[in-house]
């Protein structure tokens, strides 16, 4: 029986670590089922990415506001879990702060822990405020309604409670130091909790050890109940944000990538030696199997990677040119709606025994309407504007490739400008021996 919490931990422990990894393997499934795509060039450059954008948090701060308040929440996440591997080493071997023989710098660190606690609590208080008090626009947006509203929600609260049982669990163990009970011997400094712990006066020793481990269990098994919610939250941008910056695209914003077929159909047509009516021999691996895309599994692995690791913060919606008029688009909204369909395909491939049975559903009409991508003015604004490197102009423009070359289904004036370069060489409507009059004109 003495061993008997060593061993509850070590069950819990395993069943948190062991369900984070299932959920984890499912998202690779399923970003695995993207196209393929080389993102392995240029490591030095992808690495100061990494480093400067999601490490750095340096997109972060352009709203200062905000991105000092996340700075404050994302350090404090890193940092306090640093406790988390003494808790597990506490919990399993059931000793007491084991890594107390670092003295003074174990103190300083306990200490700096503590403050961080408390400054996550004002930072999560504050974004509280931002979204339920003051509603900023970005928050109160349609898009935004419903799960996703509830669900950042959701992480705010279980912030202040991770942090407050953290505060509690500090208190409740300085006292018992303090009264030198078991073997609490004196460990750590408490410049936050030590304002906490005046609430245990009067208590007897054992209500305050009952507190002190129901605070030390309820904060990790928070902890492992919050590291499995995210498979299911918008904060899962905590694990991907670093690889989802690290294979972000680093051509130019505005280079689009042509397809060889319709680049090598191209070149034929300006070519002056080449009759522009004569039949040409067609390369058929070349020529992809669908234009575009229409569903989840048409876009690339990254595409998908970035719908898993979009924050939901609204900042591309924002920035929208179309959107600030009125159009029905949102950026959110389409790394949403692949990030929903995404997970829909993968249920259906969990259900069928790892076989994706087809609905009679597409990314394209039944989540994203011709309407939203039309909408686009292909302006780049939203990959500028996202803290972790987000392309939603990519799903966009892959969409558009499949109306247009799949479906012929471009917006009237468009087809006719297209109509017009493949019949005249040029978008306006005339012969293509009158295209070069121009230079005769005075």
């Amino acid at each position: 029986m003495a061993y008997l919490d060593n061993i509850l931990f070590a069950i819990l422990l395993a069943f948190g670590i062991g369900y984070f990894t299932i959920n984890i393997k499912k998202i690779l499934r399923n970003i695995k089922l993207g196209q393929d795509v080389n993102r392995s060039d240029n490591a030095k450059e992808r690495w100061r990415n990494m480093a400067i954008i999601a490490l750095g948090q340096s997109k972060m701060v352009r709203k200062p506001i905000a991105g000092i308040l996340h700075v404050i929440v994302y350090i404090g996440f890193v940092i306090i879990n640093i406790e988390v591997l003494e808790i597990i080493i506490d919990g399993l071997f059931g000793t007491h702060r084991i890594f107390a023989f670092l003295g003074g710098f174990y103190n300083v660190l306990i200490a700096s822990f503590e403050i961080l606690a408390f400054l996550v609590l004002v930072a999560v208080i504050v974004f509280l405020i931002r979204r339920n008090v003051i509603k900023l626009k970005r928050f109160i947006h349609s898009d935004i309604n419903g799960w996703p509203k509830s669900d950042a929600n959701y992480i705010l609260y279980f912030e202040i409670v991770l942090m407050s049982l953290f505060l509690v669990m500090n208190a409740s163990d300085a006292r018992l130091q303090h009264l030198g009970y078991s073997h609490f011997t004196q460990a750590g400094a408490f410049p936050i909790s030590q304002y906490i712990e005046p609430m245990f006066d009067g208590m007897s020793v054992g209500m305050v050890a009952l507190i002190e481990r129901a605070s030390w269990w309820l904060h990790i098994a928070g902890i492992l109940i919050f590291l499995n919610y995210l498979y299911f939250s918008k904060h899962l941008h905590i694990l991907l944000a670093f690889p989802n910056t690290y294979f972000a695209d680093l051509n130019p914003k505005g280079q689009f990538d042509n397809l060889a077929s319709v680049t090598k159909e191209v070149k034929l047509m300006m070519d002056p030696n080449i009759d522009p009516f004569s039949a040409q021999p067609i390369d058929e691996s070349a020529v992809p199997s669908k234009f575009g895309a229409s569903d989840v599994q048409d876009l690339n692995w990254v595409q998908l990677l970035n719908a898993y690791t979009c924050t939901e913060c609204g900042r591309c919606t924002s920035a929208c040119p179309a959107n600030q008029t009125g159009k029905k688009l949102s950026p959110r909204k389409i790394m949403m709606d692949t990030r929903d369909r995404l997970v829909e395909v993968g249920n259906n491939i969990d259900a069928n025994k790892g076989v994706f049975i087809p609905d009679n559903k597409t990314l394209l009409n039944d989540y994203i309407t011709a309407e939203e991508l039309w909408a686009c003015t292909s302006c780049n604004a939203c990959v500028d504007e996202c803290p972790v490197n987000i392309s939603p102009l990519s799903i966009i423009m892959d969409m558009r490739r499949y109306l247009v070359m799949e479906q012929s289904a471009a917006p009237m004036s468009l087809n006719a400008m297209m109509t017009n370069i493949e019949n005249n060489g040029a978008p306006w409507q005339y012969n293509q021996q009158d295209r070069l009059n121009w230079k005769n004109e005075n």
